[in-house]
């Protein structure tokens, strides 16, 4: 990795819309680039995990805010379903398949 780079997660890449903002704010950067390769993860799944641009736009910020606030995941987030290295656990299964159900009726 260079010195211009940003890291990224274990399944996701840095999405751009991310990558401009962590690089416009140093302080936000050198909280992300402390997290481990998983934390990113949850970060990035849970800013691009959304229906609509502007709840996206939203969630890119509150990776900002929330990184230079101290956070290291993203809070109430269940998880990357996205990950095959493990298998998904019962708790989340139980929020996306009554999430799917949900919307199914």
């Amino acid at each position: 990795m260079t010195k211009n780079e940003i890291s990224g997660g274990v399944v996701h890449e840095l999405p751009e819309d991310l990558r401009k903002t962590l690089a416009s704010d140093a302080e936000a950067l050198a909280a992300w680039e402390d997290l481990t390769p998983l934390a990113r993860n949850e970060w990035i799944c849970w800013a691009i995990s959304v229906k609509k641009p502007e709840t996206r736009r939203q969630h890119v910020e509150r990776v900002r805010t929330e990184l230079k606030e101290g956070m290291r995941r993203p809070c109430c987030w269940y998880g990357c379903i996205h990950r095959t290295d493990k298998a998904v656990s019962p708790s989340v299964q139980k929020v996306v398949l009554d999430k799917h159900s949900k919307k199914s009726s």
